[in-house]
Order: C-alpha cells, then sequence, then structure tokens
C-alpha cells in the first residue's frame, strides 16, 4: 500500500534523511492515514505468528516502531521547528491515532507474553547486555502503558492517554502563541535607554520585520519582544524601570488569560496523571515517573535536593543581601533583579556581557566546538552543507568522521531564534538512529543523525551571529546531547545513544560539554574577534572564570525550586484538595526562593518541561546529572587540562563508556567503569563555589 503512493508523499518514504524541500503541510494526513493502516496491518500478522526469540519478536517489533517513529518525528520536529496554524490542524487531527497505535502495540498480550516468555527462556542467557535491557524495558513499558488493565479500567486508561496528549499540545500551542502575541513598540531615545547596540540591532529589524520600513538601531523605531534574545538583554540593560516591570509582568502572566489561559489545563493534567497512576497501581504519578529512574523513590530524590537546598538558600539570602547593598536600596522588584545583578557584575568582574559578543561570532565559536571534539574524543566535524535537504535557509549540516576520515555520524545544526514559527528554548532530538541493517546479502551500520536546535541570536544585518556567553554554553550543551546520540556503539535501536537511558542520566553528557566553555584552551579557540580575529584578551578570560559562580547560589536554588515543586505536584497534590497548583508553588516558594512570587505570577502556565515535555516528576534528573557530569568532568581535571595526551587518554575512556554504551547498561553502572566508584557530591558544589 506505502509503496503506491510513496511517490506522492515523502512522509511515507520510512528511512534516509527527510525530504524536507518536499514535505507540504497537506501531505501529513494522508501519510500518517496510510501508514497507519499498514502498520496496523504487520502488527496483527506479527501477533498472530510471534514466537519468543529475538529474531522472532524484538525484529519485527522493532521494524514497525521504527517506521512509524521516522514519518510521525518528522512530523513533531516540524511542529517545533516550522509551526503553523495548518500544520497544528495536520498534527492535532492524525495524533490521537497515533496514540491509539502506539498503545495498540504496549498493550498487545501476545506481544507482553512473548517478551516474558523470552525473558525466562534458556535463549535469554545467550543475549547481549543491550538485548537484555531492551526486553527488560520492554516489559516494564508494558506494565506502565497498561498491558495489565482489562476491561473498563483499560478503556479509561486509554481514554487518559488520548485526553493528556491533546492537553499537552495545547498547552504547548497557548505559551507559543502567547509568547508571540507581546510586542512593545519604543519610539523615543529616552525609553531604550541603556540597552546595548545589538539588541537596538534586532529591535529595529524586528520592527522592520512589523512593517516599520525605515527602522535603523539609530533612529527607531524598536520593537521588543518576549523571545529570550530580546526579553533578557532588555530586562538586563534597559534603564526605564516602568518598562522593565511591563515587559517583566508579561512575561510572567504568558498564557494565564482568556483562550490561551493553561491553568485548568494545569489542574487537568494533574488530574489525570494522579488517576492513570492509581488505575496502574501506584500511589502517585511520582512513583509511576520514578519507575524509569536511577533514583528510587521520591524521598530519596526529596534527600539529595534539601542537601542542596540548604546549601544554595544560605547563599542566595546572601547574594540577594549583597545585591540591595549594591543597588543602594531594600526595595528592589523583581523586574530589578536582572538589572542590578548585571550592573553589580560588571562592577565586580569590570567587564559587560555586551563587551563580549564581538568575540563570539557563531562561526568561530564552532571551530573551537570542533576543535575540541576533536581535542578529547578523536572525531572530525566538517561541513556537509548540500548534502541533506533543510526546513529553514539558516539551517546547517555536519559530517562526524573518526581519525581516518570515515563518516560515523551526521547532524543539522538550526542555531537562530525565529519566534514567529519555532518554540523557544533548546534541545537536541534523533532524526536518524544507529543500528545495523540486514540487507538482502550483508549487514550495514545505519549511521546516527541528530537534530541540533537554539534559540540564540540571529545575524544582523553583514555582521554574523554574535553570541553572549550564555549561548555559547547552550551550544555546548546541546551538543553534548548529539555526542552521546552520534558516538553511541550500540547497534539495536531500543538501545543506542540516548535511548533507554534512564532520564535523570540523560543530561549527564550535555551538562559535562559545558565545563570546557570555562577551559583556557577551549575558549581562547573559539573566542575571536569577528573583525579583527583577535583572540580574546587574557584579563577577559580571567574574568569569566573569576565570574563562574557569581550569584550560583540563586542560580542553583531556581533550579531546586523548579525541582521540588515538579515533585511535589505530581506526589503530594490533589485536585480536591484546598490548595490550588498555583498556591502550591507559594508553598514551595517559601523555601526555594529568597523573594518571594508576585501575586501575579504564573509561571506554572508555561513550565513546558513538565506540562508538555518528558520532565513530570522528573525535573530534579537535571540536578542528579549534573552531580554526575562534574565528577565526570572532575576525571580531566585531575590529569591537567593543558595535558592534551592525558586529556586525549580519559576522553577515550569518556567516549567508549559514558558515549558509547547508551541505554545498553544501566547508567550507573557505566558511571562506575568510567570513575571506577559511584558520583560524589562535592565536584558540583566546588564547581559552583559552594562547598
Amino acid at each position: 500500500m506505502i509503496n503506491e503512493t510513496i511517490n506522492d508523499n515523502p512522509l511515507l518514504l520510512g528511512k534516509g534523511l527527510p525530504p524536507f524541500h518536499q514535505i507540504r503541510t497537506d501531505q501529513v494526513v494522508p501519510a500518517m492515514t496510510t501508514l497507519l493502516k499498514n502498520l496496523d496491518f504487520q502488527l496483527t500478522n506479527l501477533e498472530m505468528n510471534i514466537t519468543p526469540t529475538w529474531k522472532g519478536l524484538v525484529e519485527p517489533l522493532t521494524e514497525i516502531e521504527e517506521r512509524l517513529k521516522w514519518s510521525w518525528g518528522v512530523v513533531e520536529h516540524l511542529m517545533s521547528v516550522k509551526n503553523s496554524p495548518e500544520l497544528r490542524k495536520a498534527y492535532e487531527q492524525s495524533q490521537p491515532h497515533v496514540i491509539q497505535f502506539i498503545n495498540k502495540i504496549s498493550q498487545s498480550q501476545s506481544l507482553y507474553k512473548a517478551f516474558k516468555a523470552l525473558r525466562n527462556s534458556e535463549k535469554w542467557n545467550n543475549l547481549e547486555s543491550a538485548q537484555k535491557r531492551i526486553v527488560e524495558t520492554a516489559i516494564r513499558e508494558a506494565k506502565l502503558a497498561g498491558v495489565e488493565l482489562s476491561g473498563r479500567k483499560r478503556e479509561r486508561f486509554n481514554q487518559i492517554q488520548l485526553e493528556l496528549a491533546e492537553l499537552s499540545n495545547k498547552f504547548s500551542n497557548n505559551v507559543f502563541d502567547s509568547t508571540k502575541a507581546f510586542k512593545l513598540k519604543l519610539t523615543t531615545k529616552k525609553e531604550v535607554n541603556g540597552l546595548s547596540s545589538s539588541l537596538l540591532s534586532l529591535a529595529a529589524q524586528t520592527a522592520r520585520s512589523e512593517g516599520e520600513e525605515s527602522a535603523t538601531p539609530e533612529t527607531g523605531p524598536w520593537v521588543i519582544t518576549l523571545d529570550h534574545p530580546s526579553y533578557v538583554p532588555f530586562l538586563k540593560n534597559s534603564e526605564q524601570r516602568d518598562l522593565r516591570e511591563k515587559v517583566y509582568k508579561a512575561f510572567l502572566t504568558r498564557a494565564s488569560e482568556g483562550n490561551l489561559d493553561n491553568n485548568l489545563l494545569i489542574e487537568r493534567i494533574l488530574e489525570l496523571r494522579q488517576e492513570m497512576a492509581q488505575l496502574l497501581g501506584y500511589n502517585t504519578y511520582a512513583e509511576v515517573s520514578l519507575a524509569r529512574k536511577m533514583v528510587a523513590d521520591v524521598e530519596t530524590a526529596e534527600k539529595l535536593l534539601e542537601e542542596l537546598r540548604q546549601v544554595s538558600y544560605k547563599a542566595a539570602i546572601h547574594e540577594l543581601n549583597t545585591l540591595k547593598t549594591f543597588a543602594k536600596t531594600d526595595n528592589l522588584k523583581h523586574w530589578d533583579i536582572n538589572f542590578w545583578t548585571e550592573r553589580q557584575r560588571e562592577t565586580k568582574f569590570n567587564f559587560t556581557a555586551e563587551e563580549l559578543r564581538s568575540y563570539f561570532p557563531l562561526p568561530q565559536v564552532l571551530d573551537g566546538l570542533f576543535t575540541l571534539a576533536q581535542r578529547i574524543f578523536q572525531v572530525i566535524i566538517t561541513p556537509a552543507d548540500g548534502q541533506a535537504s533543510v526546513w529553514h535557509r539558516d539551517v546547517r549540516y555536519f559530517q562526524v568522521s573518526n581519525e581516518l576520515g570515515e563518516a560515523i555520524a551526521y547532524f543539522y545544526l538550526d542555531p537562530y531564534s525565529r519566534p514567529l514559527e519555532k518554540r523557544e528554548g533548546a534541545w537536541m532530538d534523533d532524526c536518524i538512529g544507529r543500528a545495523k541493517i540486514k540487507t538482502d546479502k550483508q549487514f550495514y551500520t545505519r549511521l546516527p543523525v541528530a537534530y541540533l536546535i537554539c534559540n540564540q541570536t540571529a545575524p544582523v544585518g553583514e555582521n554574523p551571529s554574535l553570541m553572549t556567553f550564555d549561548e555559547v554554553t547552550t551550544l555546548f550543551h546541546e551538543f553534548g546531547h548529539g555526542l552521546q546520540h552520534m558516538l553511541t556503539q550500540v547497534d539495536y535501536p531500543g538501545a543506542s545513544g540516548i535511548n533507554n537511558v534512564e532520564w535523570d542520566a540523560v543530561e549527564l553528557p550535555s551538562q559535562f560539554m559545558e565545563n570546557w566553555c570555562y577551559d583556557r584552551q577551549t575558549l581562547f579557540s573559539l573566542a575571536k574577534h569577528y573583525q579583527t580575529g583577535e583572540t580574546l584578551p587574557e584579563h577577559y578570560y580571567q574574568k569569566l572564570v573569576a565570574a563562574r559562580n557569581y550569584m550560583s547560589g540563586s542560580s542553583m536554588l531556581r533550579q531546586l525550586h523548579f525541582s521540588l515543586l515538579d515533585l511535589e505536584l505530581h506526589h503530594r497534590y490533589r485536585s480536591n484538595d484546598k490548595e490550588t497548583p498555583c498556591q502550591v508553588r507559594d508553598r514551595i516558594s517559601q523555601k526555594t526562593m529568597v523573594m518571594k512570587p508576585l501575586p501575579e505570577d504564573s509561571f506554572l502556565c508555561t513550565f513546558c518541561h513538565i506540562f508538555s515535555g518528558s520532565y513530570a516528576a522528573g525535573y530534579f534528573s537535571y540536578k542528579l546529572a549534573e552531580i554526575l557530569s562534574a565528577d565526570a568532568f572532575a576525571a580531566f581535571e585531575e590529569v591537567d587540562l593543558e595535558n592534551n595526551k592525558a586529556i586525549a587518554k580519559v576522553g577515550q575512556k569518556f567516549r567508549n563508556t559514558i558515549l558509547a554504551l547508551g541505554g545498553s547498561i544501566h547508567p550507573m553502572e557505566v558511571f562506575k567503569i568510567f570513575r571506577g566508584r559511584e558520583p560524589k557530591t562535592k565536584f558540583l558544589l566546588k564547581h559552583r563555589g559552594l562547598l
């Protein structure tokens, strides 16, 4: 059936690089309808002829799952980077049918019994570690997908799954639309006092896109948006307190009013997750989430977070008092914090973040990043633009090769903010996963391909993208995720790259890579003036290192606030409680925020990580992975970061364990193979200056 229409619909190609230049929105529904019908036929055939062996069960099931993942993955990717009303409509029409088919796989009694039979058979001991982990995960995931439910309970469970998917999508769209809706037009010199030349250029460019054809950085008008490259520098530098207040309140009240209000969605999502957990035999949704994590239970996670909270809370109070003294006022408001923090940083360390932009043009930053990858992991990264179709003209394509120059992986890089069509944040996603593929005559290795997505400042005029240091660390972070996907040596899709890696370990490579931004050799290779080619002066490097832990207590406390709030909502909150989710947040903030939220603060309405992402009852994963990553980076520090030969040796070990083994072995065991012991929290506290 697919072969008859594949020439007419590129979404049915099912393998290789997606032909983005050929894909149209009106092809989504026909493609998914045809594909799901075909895959349903294959699934039924598998269930009727199943044998509990790797070849008779896992291989044909993987083929079905991979086929769905390819087509639906392209649609989901385009929803994130090329959003439009037409695409949303097609996505919303297809999504329920995709979920129903996934549920049919997950709840198949034939498959479930076959997986258990394989685990209990004599053949079990002949399987590799990766194969065993895939089978064990399949059994666990089937249980969590309701395979042991029947009758009305199963019917209700499936209804919940469908409704949650719909609510999650609506939540995300509301955040996207409310962020896009706000625009502040500035017309006088007074209104832009304090703003950097780069922000004025961006704001004028935005104004031109809004129809102000004569807008210039010098004369305006200027348009400020809630997109991060605009919002963040405005709050840091605008000298107009009333305008900072206006922009700040617009940001914290997003998706909390009118047709875009997420408050009711939050309550419904939490209610449904709790009901789903109880149907599965768990007390709370947090327990369901932790069934997939390294941490055994909520109490263990909260104990770890509390240890970090006590240290960071004291530091954050001291930091706020110091800031008040610097600003010479006890009356600091929320919209003042970024402004005075930036002024204090400039005074204390004698440089501005804006000064450094000229030393971080994206092409040079990429050169430095790729040089680092070669230095520690012995991989060579080269442009491969033109070898892959892209979804936007700014998207780049790169090849990753081994020391012999042989291709081992590829990745797309979509670096710039596009607030009208691209969701905020930064992420890595799987385009194609590594696998051993059998053809008629032989096996070949399918090379992995990653999507690396950022939302950094776009080029303005003739200049390249001049990055803030925060944008540099974000790029390194996502590249770390990409490395784990691309340098895996596991040939089974179910455990290659980040697949089957417990969620509280998946941030290890990404946070590990951020540390290299402060490494002297790395920084000097990527920080060169975009006009003169001059390397970043030594005094700037010293100031960057000195400023690394500036406000680190406040920064860590903010992450702990998110983590503890997430667990509280998914472990103790009930929809019939006297508290609303926002009131729960206010209560948690008593010990996790040194400035209490404003009454109108609607942060939860934009907390996409837990309400439309994959971090529900798992946001703490960032902190646990940060402990792992700090300890892992310490292994490089211990052999001397200036000793390239020793660094390469440790890097090879990191590559052969953390990056290569993927989900084939439990991440704690992988870490112990690399480090020779379990992780210690002291390295994180040391790196943050809190020890």
